[in-house]
């Protein structure tokens, strides 16, 4: 594929299931400006539903709701929204059962849930890291009974900037071990999320399940599909999850051990020089370069830099030799925005430059296609 964008005959309808959430706020938010999605549906539980959105939402946000969203109605989560495909930010408790039904229904599911991460047969998915997993999407339709339905989830929001800064490394040096500590904003937790008592001049060293995530994710992540099954990176993995009093953006202190040996220069070089494909480029949320090297000894920070590229890059610094390990670094992203929302986003982007998302359902029921047309 060329580094043009395909240009589709009409933009492709978008749903947002868990819409009045924090991360469905910032998925409404993003949809205003995407050139190829627009936003046609909006669904939450039974006590928002038949309301506008406008008068359903508590919104978090600086910049105000979108004009088009505001008067749409908030659906019930059944599986009859008028959409080709949907975007899940779901909570965990309801969001299983719920992608499933809209899979099962004809419906592409681009999930930010766990629930479904580490299915064998679900896509866990950075299209700088690993577009070559979508190739699972068939077998999966296949095993479950789906038709033009499917699951494709993104990581948890610690994950994602770590495996998107090991990526670069895993290419050039290989990874044996990594150890992470992490300290993670509190727009993570949702709202309200932690009570101000707990988290002012405080620091809260338990996530629930998020050190489990970081040390199963990436081993998928960096892993490979076969054909028939993912095979896991085989990584040692050990992690550390702190909540702080910062209001968005995870920073990381990373060490890892390398299976070859580097210099500092050529572990910087490899991560300031890691670019994605053309295809990906192309994508309208994409970075060409996802990883920016900061050399000043005490950034990134999460007031300056968590909006870098977007809030799509993750921000690296402080790239040192680890006296136990090999190397230890820094590094931030943005927890919503690469993490989440904006991670969900992408991942859409490359399914519909692949033909993922051509489900397209008109009020009748019928189905048609939105193909993209080659430029």
């Amino acid at each position: 594929m060329s580094a043009q964008s395909p240009r589709f005959e009409k933009k492709l309808r978008a749903g947002v299931l868990g819409a009045t959430g924090m991360v469905g706020q910032r998925l409404v938010s993003l949809l205003a400006d995407q050139p190829w999605f627009e936003l046609a549906e909006v669904a939450a539980s039974e006590r928002s539903s038949g309301k506008t959105y406008a008068e359903a939402v508590r919104w978090h946000l600086d910049a105000p709701i979108p004009a088009g969203a505001r008067d749409l109605v908030v659906k019930s989560l059944d599986p009859s929204l008028e959409c080709d495909f949907v975007f899940s930010a779901l909570d965990s408790s309801v969001a299983g059962g719920a992608e499933e039904d809209f899979a099962r229904a004809g419906y592409p599911v681009v999930s930010n849930s766990r629930n479904h991460r580490m299915d064998p047969d679900v896509p866990l998915l950075i299209p700088e890291v690993n577009a070559a997993h979508v190739d699972a999407i068939p077998l999966q339709q296949k095993n479950r009974g789906y038709d033009t339905g499917f699951i494709v989830t993104n990581p948890n929001c610690s994950t994602a900037g770590l495996v998107l800064v090991l990526k670069p490394l895993a290419d050039a040096f290989g990874l044996e071990k990594i150890f992470v500590v992490t300290m993670q904003a509190i727009s993570g937790a949702g709202y309200p999320g932690v009570a101000s008592a707990d988290i002012q001049g405080n620091v809260v060293p338990f996530i629930g399940g998020e050190e489990e995530k970081m040390e199963a994710e990436p081993q998928k992540l960096l892993g490979k599909w076969n054909g028939e099954r993912f095979v896991d990176a085989g990584l040692g993995i050990s992690a550390h999850c702190n909540r702080v009093p910062v209001l968005d953006g995870h920073l990381e202190c990373v060490s890892v051990s390398l299976k070859k040996i580097a210099s500092l220069h050529e572990v910087r070089e490899a991560l300031r020089e890691f670019q994605v494909s053309s295809e990906l480029a192309a994508l309208p949320s994409a970075l060409r370069n996802p990883v920016i090297v900061l050399d000043e000894q005490d950034r990134p920070q999460p007031r300056r830099d968590v909006n870098a590229g977007n809030g799509m890059a993750a921000v690296v610094g402080r790239v040192r030799e680890c006296p136990l390990l090999d190397v230890k670094l820094t590094l931030l992203s943005h927890n919503l925005v690469r993490g989440a929302a904006g991670a969900a986003l992408l991942n859409a982007e490359l399914l519909a430059a692949r033909g993922f998302l051509n489900r397209a359902v008109n009020a009748e029921g019928e189905q048609s296609l939105a193909e993209p047309v080659s430029s």
